[in-house]
């Protein structure tokens, strides 16, 4: 008995101090924008994508659903996942990579300024990029946040003639998340 609760206690204590090395979020917040001057505003936010951060050397991941995007004109939404993401065949989106020099004992309350390298995987493709990452500590928190551009035939994402002088094909992106 003194050994199944021994081994109970260790199993515990392995598993404890295993997730204490991964901080995670399923509300991180990522919003793009593929505007054009004088026209309609093109901008959507998603409030549900997960991400986690290992801790112990920088490994991160992310993973938001395209349904997940929501838009100001509902039509807009309709033909974002129907037309342009084609949702229902390529429902999300991914990024795997590594914060580059992570440590986390060097993180403090001020922003640090890191580079996250990785592959992002959208609509059926995927393409490695680099992108800046500002990086804080608040309590047992962390918050990331990041900017950057893709261009939409880097992933195969076709924009009508008839809206083409209407949609950016350079799309702002922009994360921002609070991992515990």
């Amino acid at each position: 008995m003194k050994t199944k609760l021994f081994l109970a206690a260790l199993l515990s204590i392995t598993f404890l101090g295993f997730t204490q090395s991964k901080k995670m979020t399923k509300t991180g917040e990522v919003k793009f924008e593929a505007s054009v001057p004088s026209f309609e505003e093109v901008k959507a936010e998603n409030k549900t994508t997960t991400v986690v951060l290992n801790t112990d050397n920088g490994d991160i991941a992310a993973l938001a659903l395209m349904k997940g995007f929501r838009f100001k004109i509902a039509l807009m939404e309709e033909h974002f996942n129907e037309n342009y993401i084609e949702s229902d065949k390529f429902p999300k989106a991914t990024f795997k990579g590594k914060v580059v020099d992570f440590d986390m004992s060097k993180l403090s309350e001020t922003e640090k300024e890191f580079t996250i390298k990785g592959t992002l995987e959208l609509h059926g493709k995927s393409k490695k990029i680099s992108v800046p990452a500002k990086i804080k500590k608040s309590g047992d928190a962390i918050s990331l946040t990041t900017a950057f551009s893709v261009n939409s035939d880097d992933f195969d994402i076709e924009i009508p003639s008839v809206v083409s002088k209407k949609v950016s094909k350079t799309v702002n992106i922009d994360v921002d998340c609070v991992l515990k």
